[in-house]
């Protein structure tokens, strides 16, 4: 595969993970909600800290807890919807609030196609119940609709979809007859028949995944503590490219993590497992087949990354340590609180790749100890101090051997500290505190390496390009949108504009700019001028030129910095 095509490939793949981390940003706080919820609503809790007066079944905080619980367990249960909105919300090029709408429609026309398959099929019956033939766990309930159990693929698929659909007919121009139609309008008309379509291959092709996924997943599990590290290896490994997000959720979220029956119902998933757990009353102790893909992160987060920040502390120049002290206290606090730990992790994976990679090595012992010692603390994303306190000292050491982790901290702390103060210190390695005088002192971020490796493809490519090679531009000239500039008093002058059904809307800063014959030269029938706000009539076809002109007017703003 050429260079080129490579690099399209992987901007499309890091595009998707940026589009995960909007629900997953959600996370936290239904995990905050339902942790707080289902512990406080579990009466053995309740009882064993002797708060039955306060939250006794039927007092008012019981009900709060337990609508607590109900929210935050919301969430998670609808995380496929979540992601199809977040994805194509975040791969559409313009209009996007379009692309989220068509998505939700989408989802649920998919599911719907979905549920009526396996009616017809025989596989659900009339009144709801599932045929004897059915594999125990493959078909589930979304949004209150009988589908098959695909989690958060079938979310990802229809974001895809409908981002790729979204980004070729948003500005489409249809015959003037069916104008109305055309241009965003069109999006979730083009969906909702795509929608159709992907449900019945989704009833056809996902059955033999689903046993796939769930073969993947056992063959994980059976090569024990291997497949533990390399899965820990791999997750802080992905980082640099902005791919983790990618390779653990499938872990997290589908039969790749494992499958449990929890209260009579069949999960899937790491993190669902440890929720439902969490949410069930019944739960003895949290189960580490699941946990293994989670729990390994605390002695990175906690206690490794808080001795390299000392180490590079110690290792700074006396004259800049009290600068570097404040940055590294800041990024030592997040990463240990939160879990945040671009601050730290970005700083000697720009300065020094190579202690990166011991990093990750590190990070996948660490889940192999987590898994041996049995240490099943769960978490939203960020593994720090509170999801610990939460999701591991609240839940109780019976539950989550949280105690055990205390030691390991210990360990990484020192292990991190006098291995990145002897790297340091042996290769000499600018980190912060040790560059020269003249440099700033700072801690690097993902942008700062994103622009280290841009810097040095664009070195490599100066050296290969022909000298007469011309510098390319993206930026083409429209006349009519230059003439509906123009015709508006130019682009410093307007404001973005909207439109209705047939009418271009937009303010401009001074009306008498405004040039009526210039626009009806571009189509316009009409154009109305009330104070600073200006109507601009099109007709239906006005669905086509907003959003055309809208790119047009983002192209030349670049173009012209």
């Amino acid at each position: 595969m050429s260079s080129p095509n490579k690099h399209k490939i992987l901007t499309v793949i890091q595009t998707i993970g940026r589009s995960f981390f909007l629900p997953i940003s959600i996370l936290p706080v239904a995990g905050l909600l339902l942790g707080i919820g289902a512990s406080f609503s579990n009466m053995a809790t309740v009882q064993q800290y002797g708060l039955e007066t306060l939250m006794g079944s039927g007092t008012l905080l019981n009900h709060i807890f337990i609508l607590m619980s109900t929210v935050g367990n919301a969430v998670f249960a609808n995380l496929p919807l979540l992601f199809a909105l977040a994805i194509a919300m975040g791969m559409a090029k313009d209009e996007k609030a379009v692309a989220v709408l068509s998505a939700a429609l989408a989802f649920i026309l998919t599911h719907v196609t979905i549920h009526q398959l396996l009616l017809f099929s025989g596989q659900v019956l009339p009144d709801g119940a599932l045929a004897d033939t059915v594999i125990k766990g493959t078909i589930g309930t979304t949004l209150g609709i009988q589908t098959l159990e695909m989690g958060i693929f079938g979310g990802i698929l229809v974001g895809l979809m409908v981002a790729l659909l979204h980004n070729r007919f948003y500005r489409i121009e249809l015959p003037a007859v069916f104008s109305f139609f055309g241009g965003v309008r069109f999006v979730p008309i083009i969906c909702t028949l795509a929608a159709i379509v992907l449900g019945a291959a989704c009833y056809f092709v996902w059955p033999p995944i689903q046993r796939l996924i769930l073969a993947s997943g056992l063959l994980v599990v059976k090569t024990g503590y291997y497949g533990t590290f390399i899965f820990g290896f791999m997750e802080r490994a992905l980082i640099p490219f902005g791919l983790h997000h990618v390779f653990y959720m499938p872990f997290w979220q589908s039969g790749l993590g494992g499958a449990m029956n929890i209260d009579g119902t069949m999960v899937y998933g790491a993190q669902n497992i440890f929720f439902a757990q969490l949410a069930s009353h019944n739960t003895q102790h949290f189960a580490i087949e699941a946990a293994r893909f989670m729990t390994g992160k605390y002695a990175i987060m906690m206690g490794g990354l808080m001795g390299a920040a000392l180490a590079m502390y110690n290792t700074a120049k006396t004259t800049k340590r009290k600068v570097v002290g404040g940055l590294l206290l800041s990024a030592a606090l997040t990463s240990f609180l939160t879990g945040i730990t671009e601050p730290i992790e970005f700083t000697f994976l720009f300065v020094a790749p190579v202690l990166y990679i011991v990093h990750c090595a590190l990070a996948g012992i660490s889940f192999v100890l987590m898994h041996l010692l049995h240490i099943t603390i769960g978490t939203t994303f960020s593994c720090g101090l509170i999801d610990f306190m939460l999701y591991g000292v609240l839940q109780g050491n019976d539950k989550t051997n949280w105690v055990r982790l205390l030691p390991v901290l210990a360990v990484y702390f020192v292990v991190y500290y006098y291995l990145f103060k002897f790297v340091i210190v042996k290769w000499n390695l600018p980190t912060p505190g040790r560059e020269a005088d003249d440099q700033e002192t700072k801690l690097y971020t993902k942008e700062d390496y994103e622009a280290k490796k841009q810097a040095a493809q664009q070195k490599a490519a100066t050296q290969t390009a022909s000298p007469a090679a011309a510098p390319e531009t993206s930026f083409e000239r429209d006349e009519q949108m230059e003439n509906i500039l123009a015709g508006l008093g130019g682009l410093d002058n307007m404001e973005n504009p909207e439109c209705c059904a047939t009418r271009l809307r937009l303010n401009v800063k001074d009306s008498t700019k405004v040039n009526k014959a210039l626009l009806k030269t571009t189509g316009a029938v009409g154009v109305i001028i009330n104070g600073n706000a200006i109507q601009v009539v099109y007709g239906p076809v006005v669905s086509t030129i907003k959003p055309k002109l809208q790119e047009y007017m983002n192209k030349k703003r670049a173009a012209a910095k």
